[in-house]
């Protein structure tokens, strides 16, 4: 017999006509409670989401439902439970709290009482004593109060310094549980991705960034994450991606305005770099023409285009005054190096000298367009240097190695100033190179962007020449398309393999949630798609275990990016991101839809390719196409070995003509004596 809080809906039918209150009395008095405007339905399994007269319509048949507490009483008990002097009720109460956050209907009745504030006071009063012994109440509260603000009740630009600096210390802090510092990242990139949401019409964008990245330790990250002796997971890169995007963009203002010619403190810095690399006789005994026919000749040797008026060099952003500050503090920081570069290529003939307040400004803008400095962070991006995490002033820093850099390649390319933009270029896929390679700290990318010289960057971009000369020759590519037809039908077969084993997908949500999980899986025989909800820490579930299933003969159609319809549902509120990881299979003569974001854009390529092949159709992923040619080309190399040093002619040999007369058979009737 049920409890009296359980109604088996699939039992006892729903009328869809009825006021959702009549539906609830009519059970509360076929169990005899009384009030029965205390009570609500309530999904029990997956997300335990409230029924409202707004979801009802969503209720499929044979799903099981309780009848629980309304959400405004819910939300009265946890608003009380939380404040209870009893340790142990008020942890039960935030661990509740935590998992019924995720109803907008329940989000709203506690956000009506304060109940976010309490849980902000409860972050702000928090003591280090208190956090080693209470981390569990902590990560409640944490998680609970993430869960709120998900659902964008409540702005995240009304928090305040103190409650941020509370967060930022729970990541800096050793003997943080993984938990909270998780969490914790997690609330401080949407404090930022909420900021520039809001970027051009507040200012307190750019000191927001600020606040945050000054709070979090560098060297805490560098040795506690990146060099830990685990790998560094996805979610802790995307927010270690975040950490660097916005810390870098903090230079964003200095690169997007432009030298003021007027302003008496930057003409000073230009004077100041003049003075610096040339010991002159004292200008105070000069005359005016004087002084200034010596100051335009010495800016000449500086290299600046305009040597009568140098600021102009410096109108152009970006990089605007972010050039002047990376050769002041290059200046500053390095004089005895910033001497040899100047006085060097002073010595040298005009047309050979390597200028270098002109290669400073293009320096600049290389590194800024290679940190992708003015760029908003993706809610997807991973991509983060160790680099950054060991330099306080990395921008500064890399310019420094990267102009004396400049300087060596220079000379290696025995440069004029015709082959300026040649040499940018090389010492661009120099750092771009080295980058790559994700040094952990500045000593060690200075050691590997010095050994990539010009000379082994000639040898790189032979071998790649060769290569691509090599799979571009006729007869080579007659070869790839015969083997084409092979090589696809492995990739298919894959295909088939990947969606047999899973994939976990997160729920779709207009924000990032991390607990509404559901798997999908191929039958073995290739006849079924198998999915259901499964918990975070699950790991591939069986088929049994998913109790929905789709037939793959009443699948009609795979829709994606903006044709899929949870993406119509929601248009103009989905970003490009994903728009690219969307996709859908329409079944049952296209009257429903099972809907998909991809985890990752490799995960959505295998979907799309794996279910095209179900439906017959052809592979058109870009990873089907990358790994066509990765295979074509492995396939190509080992058929071609016997032909090493061999020049592959352009075409077939031409057959010889016929000859004139076939009088050359050896007549075998005559024996030999």
């Amino acid at each position: 017999k049920p409890t009296p809080t359980t109604v088996v809906i699939s039992k006892h039918p729903i009328s869809q006509k009825k006021p959702l209150s009549a539906v609830i009395k009519e059970v509360c008095d076929g169990w005899n409670l009384p009030g029965p405007e205390n009570y609500a339905l309530q999904y029990t399994d997956g997300v335990q989401m409230y029924i409202t007269e707004s979801n009802r319509l969503d209720i499929k048949n044979g799903c099981i439902l309780r009848l629980t507490k309304a959400p405004g009483r819910c939300a009265e008990d946890l608003f009380k439970g939380i404040q209870s002097s009893d340790a142990g009720v008020r942890c039960d109460s935030l661990k509740e709290l935590a998992g019924v956050s995720t109803d907008m209907t329940f989000a709203q009745e506690f956000i009506s009482r304060n109940g976010h504030l309490l849980l902000v006071k409860i972050v702000e009063d928090s003591t280090e004593t208190f956090l080693q012994k209470s981390n569990v109440i902590m990560t409640h509260t944490l998680k609970a109060f993430m869960e709120l603000m998900y659902h964008g009740i409540v702005s995240w630009e009304n928090l305040s310094t103190v409650f941020i600096k509370k967060i930022a210390s729970f990541v800096n802090a050793k003997p943080t549980d993984a938990s909270i510092q998780q969490v914790s990242l997690d609330i401080l990139e949407n404090m930022v991705l909420s900021s520039q949401r809001t970027y051009y019409s507040s200012n307190e964008h750019a000191s927001l960034n600020m606040n945050i990245s000054d709070f979090l330790t560098d060297l805490f990250l560098l040795q506690n994450i990146i060099h830990s002796s685990g790998s560094v997971q996805d979610e802790m890169a995307h927010h270690l991606y975040v950490l660097q995007s916005v810390t870098l963009n903090h230079q964003e203002l200095r690169m997007r305005t432009p030298l003021d010619c007027y302003s008496q403190e930057q003409r000073d810095i230009l004077h100041g770099l003049r003075q610096a690399a040339f010991e002159t006789e004292s200008e105070n005994s000069l005359s005016n023409e004087r002084r200034r026919s010596l100051c335009a000749k010495e800016f000449k040797k500086l290299g600046f285009s305009n040597n009568s008026n140098p600021g102009q060099d410096l109108v152009r952003t970006p990089p605007g005054l972010l050039a002047l500050d990376t050769m002041f503090y290059f200046a500053t920081r390095y004089p005895d190096a910033y001497s040899r570069f100047v006085l060097e290529n002073s010595s040298r003939e005009d047309k050979h000298e390597c200028p270098f307040a002109r290669s400073s400004i293009q320096l600049t803008l290389i590194l800024c367009e290679i940190l992708r400095i003015g760029e908003p962070p993706s809610e997807t991006g991973s991509d983060y240097h160790p680099i950054f995490f060991s330099q306080d002033r990395l921008m500064e820093e890399l310019f420094c190695v990267c102009i004396q850099l400049l300087n060596k390649t220079w000379k290696e390319m025995r440069a004029t100033q015709e082959d300026f933009d040649k040499v940018m270029q090389v010492v661009r896929e120099q750092i771009t190179r080295t980058l790559s390679s994700k040094p952990t700290s500045l000593e060690l990318f200075k050691n590997k962007v010095n050994a990539l010289n010009y000379s082994e960057i000639l040898k790189l971009r032979q071998t790649e020449r060769l290569h691509q000369e090599e799979i571009l020759a006729p007869p080579v590519l007659e070869l790839k398309e015969r083997l084409k037809p092979e090589l696809l039908e492995l990739i298919r077969q894959q295909r088939l393999n990947r969606l047999c084993q899973g994939t976990m997908f997160r729920k779709i949500s207009s924000r990032r949630r991390q607990d509404k999980l559901w798997y999908c899986r191929l039958s073995p025989n290739h006849k079924m798609l198998h999915y259901g909800d499964v918990e975070e820490d699950s790991d591939n579930p069986t088929i049994e275990t998913l109790q929905e299933k789709i037939p793959v003969a009443d699948i009609k159609a795979l829709l994606t990016g903006k044709d899929c319809p949870h993406m119509k549902e929601n248009k103009g509120k989905q970003n490009k991101e994903v728009l690219d990881l969307a996709f859908s299979i329409t079944y049952d003569v296209e009257e429903y839809s099972l809907n998909f974001i991809a985890p990752s854009r490799t995960d959505f390529c295998l979907w799309t390719d794996g279910l095209s092949v179900l439906l017959g159709r052809d592979m058109s992923s870009e990873t089907m196409r990358s790994e066509l040619d990765i295979l074509l080309s492995m396939e190509i190399k080992l058929r071609l070995l016997d032909l090493e040093n061999v020049p592959i002619p352009d075409s077939a040999p031409s057959v010889p003509k016929p000859p004139s007369n076939y009088n050359f058979c050896y007549d075998f009737s005559q024996t030999e004596q």
